[in-house]
């Protein structure tokens, strides 16, 4: 006999490409659930269950055989075994610590939508961060040189900002806020890839480096010195630029004068990111505690590009655990007025 299951169509649907994403299965697999599962949302209850019985719910576009039978489970109260099966391989804790250091942040600072390079729309990832428990949500899509990753041009940086405002008065009363943002590339000169003014406006950034990672140490150490003097930074992200597994393969990360990149963070209050992403974890063990003898102000980051992604912050966790990294010096531990103050520092 089938376990009982009360969470509806929709919620399975959701829940198996969360799922899906949190495991790293390809994303092919998880677009025919989201799909299914924004293809019947609008329908009336009693329509699906009704389709279901007749047997024609895959006559909606969008519900193909396997999210057939997801639906059909559910309609019945029964528990799907896709979804069984998943939460069996992918819902349980993704590694042994970090867990109670997880439970007190307040939020994620590095998250990216279908604007740029990730999978899917602004307000998903919005309601899968208040799913995780999350009182906020910085929005932090690339900046125009990132071409490959679709990166936003000042013009759609405008229209995006319209959207978090729209998404914002939809959830008002949910205890969350999504916060404006951008991961904004490190030009070779330590510039910022995005219009001063525009950068202002928003609520927090991240100042990564993309291009030219093989750059000489010294010449490395002055394009990223002179990004965390920039007021406008808040948080220096993916340090190394390093890979570790994964498939796009592997990558040493860059070379350049951690001790002098990280007093920088420190005389200036940029945290320094702990990128959650299993095939960075960047920084490197050795200079997340450099960084942390030196006195810097951290970020846990999932650096998410699809909603089951946010759940990878807890990957950094347990390194901040294992490294004993004071909990108030992570920002996102902190309530968001505080960070909002922390990082409106040079606006």
């Amino acid at each position: 006999m089938s376990e009982p299951y009360d969470g509806g169509p929709v919620a399975a649907l959701r829940r198996i490409a969360f799922l899906l994403e949190r495991g790293r299965e390809e994303t092919y697999k998880v677009k025919a659930y989201r799909a299914a599962a924004a293809a019947i949302l609008p329908l009336p209850p009693d329509q699906v269950t009704a389709m279901v019985a007749d047997g024609t719910i895959t006559s909606v576009p969008g519900v193909g055989a396997s999210t057939a039978k997801v639906i059909t489970a559910a309609v019945r109260g029964e528990l799907p075994d896709r979804l069984a099966a998943l939460e069996e391989e992918h819902g349980g804790p993704l590694v042994p610590g970090g867990a109670e250091l997880r439970a007190r942040l307040r939020g994620d600072l590095h998250s990216h939508s279908d604007w740029s390079d990730g999978g899917s729309p602004i307000e998903e990832m919005a309601f899968t961060a208040i799913e995780l428990g999350h009182d906020y949500l910085v929005l932090t899509d690339h900046s125009p040189r990132l071409t490959v990753a679709h990166g936003l041009s000042r013009e759609r940086l405008v229209r995006q900002l319209g959207v978090v405002e729209a998404v914002n008065e939809h959830l008002a009363g949910a205890g969350f806020t999504l916060l404006t943002g951008i991961e904004v590339d490190i030009l070779d000169d330590g510039g910022l890839d995005q219009d001063d003014d525009l950068l202002a406006r928003l609520d927090v950034r991240v100042a990564s480096v993309h291009s030219k990672l093989k750059m000489d140490a010294d010449a490395m150490t002055r394009r990223m010195v002179a990004a965390v003097r920039n007021p406008r930074t808040n948080v220096l992200g993916h340090c190394t630029g390093r890979l570790v597994t994964g498939n796009r393969g592997t990558r040493p990360g860059s070379q350049f004068d951690a001790r002098a990149v990280f007093e920088a963070c420190a005389e200036h209050d940029v945290a320094v990111e702990i990128n959650s992403r299993p095939e960075r974890r960047d920084p490197p063990t050795r200079l997340l505690e450099l960084a942390r003898d030196v006195g810097c102000l951290f970020s846990i980051d999932s650096d998410a590009h699809a909603p089951g992604q946010l759940d990878f912050q807890v990957y950094g966790c347990e390194r901040a655990e294992a490294a004993g990294i004071d909990t108030d010096r992570i920002v996102n531990t902190w309530p968001r007025e505080r960070l909002l103050a922390w990082a409106a520092k040079g606006a």
